[in-house]
């Protein structure tokens, strides 16, 4: 089957961060963390924020084994590095990737007694840090502490449980906090790390990361148009590569180029097709829709009145987004409604 027949018959997922071996377009954040690390007096705590998909799990896991691996910062070996790099085949990347190293802990959420995936990271989860630091350190006596993401620790029980470790942190443990959002954590937790903000990637960059991901082409044509559809994510290009995300995008981006008037048959046939899709492909049509309105809300802030139709209209799309997925409404009427809002704006 072919690489395109498969992303046709199933969503294209991106190896999980802790399989991960390379990381794009991050070179200057890497280098920030080896610099910290082998001048030897590293900061116990990092909260590395930015833009879901970017990468920021992948370069925690990165900075967490190559300190495993190499547990003196004094060593030729940490000195020489230019990036985390550590080969796939040493022992402490393969127990990392089975989840086998026994001086890293990762805070993620968990499967219920049902089987769901949690939709937090609870109190009991974060309490196992006392114990974790408390025990002896294994191999060159470092302990790590990998959370993500914070944004979904169980509040404020964990996000409290937390603060205390990061409080009085014991010697030789690194915290690494990843969040997409760390505006949001507690202003006590963010006091206590040193912050490390991932900037958006570039779609070159993008192109190379879902490539590595698939097994393919950079310049391959659909890859291509992915990732400058990405808005930076590697997650959300290889969304977008999933089934019929992409084909689905064109058609959105089609319509909303000839408001203010609309096809009604070709908004049937949009309707219809979201109507059997899978929530990836819901997703893909709503952040098409935003990425329409963030472009005119950017260009429009010189017409006070052009501003604020276009920011109702985008209150009302997130409303009604959220209605469909929370009340499981048929997504075909809104269809119908969010573009009728988008043709009125369009007019004035």
């Amino acid at each position: 089957m072919s690489r395109a027949a498969a992303r046709e018959s199933a969503p294209v997922e991106a190896p999980p961060p802790r399989e991960t071996a390379v990381l794009f377009g991050h070179a200057e954040a890497e280098r920030t963390l080896i610099d910290a690390y082998r001048g030897g007096r590293i900061h116990h705590a990092w909260l590395i924020g930015g833009p879901p998909g970017v990468g920021k799990a992948t370069l925690a896991y990165r900075m967490a084994r190559f300190v495993l691996a190499h547990p003196d910062p004094t060593a030729p070996a940490v000195q020489a590095a230019r990036a985390l790099t550590l080969d796939p085949g040493h022992p402490v990347a393969r127990r990392v990737a089975v989840q086998a190293q026994g001086d890293l802990l990762v805070l993620e959420r968990t499967a219920s007694d049902s089987g769901a995936l949690r939709t937090v990271i609870t109190v009991d989860q974060v309490r196992r840090t006392v114990g974790f630091f408390g025990s002896t350190a294994g191999e060159g006596g470092w302990r790590i502490c990998l959370v993500d993401t914070a944004d979904e620790l169980q509040y404020p029980s964990a996000s409290n449980a937390l603060l205390k470790v990061l409080e009085e942190p014991p010697p030789r443990c690194l915290f690494l906090l990843v969040s997409d959002r760390p505006g949001r954590l507690l202003a006590t937790i963010r006091s206590r790390c040193r912050r490390l903000t991932l900037r958006t990637l570039d779609a070159a960059d993008v192109a190379r990361a879902a490539a590595a991901a698939l097994g393919g082409a950079p310049d391959d044509a659909e890859i291509v148009q992915a990732a400058a559809a990405a808005d930076g994510s590697v997650t959300r290009a290889l969304t977008l590569l999933g089934g019929a995300s992409l084909a689905l995008r064109q058609k959105v981006v089609d319509l909303l180029a000839g408001l203010p008037a609309v096809d009604p048959n070709a908004l049937h046939a949009l309707g219809d097709t979201l109507g059997r899709a899978d929530a990836g492909a819901f997703e893909t049509f709503v952040d098409t829709l935003r990425d329409w309105l963030s472009a005119r809300l950017s260009s429009g802030l010189q017409d006070p009145g052009r501003l604020a139709r276009l920011a109702e209209v985008w209150d009302k799309l997130n409303r009604a987004a959220s209605d469909v997925e929370v009340y499981h409404l048929e997504r075909k009427p809104m269809v119908f409604a969010v573009f009728g809002l988008l043709a009125e704006a369009a007019q004035r």
